[in-house]
């Protein structure tokens, strides 16, 4: 069996259906220091009372301490994207306008990925 490469596994990825929506909130110790554990609170509350089929998890580091707090989403139908500098205010909007609503927020994207 070949070793498994970055291309493969990106391979894998884009024959994979995301099915599950997902919010991943980057929670590695600079993250935190910047702030995530209020974000992903904020998250995991407005997703529990929209009663939105979201799944919040916590997720290491990105590489990239300068952008943090960074939240990564996932929905079908929309490119991964990974928003930086995610502050309490942006997370609610990104829950409104992206997650219920289907529109990027571009001001504060850092990623968009397929």
């Amino acid at each position: 069996m070949p070793k498994l490469n970055l291309q493969g596994l990106e391979l894998i990825r884009k024959q994979t259906p995301n099915k599950k929506s997902s919010i991943a909130v980057g929670m590695s110790a600079c993250g935190l220091a910047a702030g995530a554990q209020e974000v992903f609170e904020v998250l995991k509350e407005e997703v529990k009372k929209r009663n939105l089929a979201v799944e919040v998890t916590k997720s290491g580091c990105a590489g990239m301490c300068y952008a943090e707090p960074m939240v990564e989403i996932k929905m079908e139908g929309l490119p991964t994207v990974i928003y930086g500098k995610v502050n309490n205010e942006v997370a609610l909007e990104i829950v409104e306008r992206h997650i219920m609503g289907h529109t990027l927020l571009n001001d504060h994207i850092f990623e968009v990925r397929g």
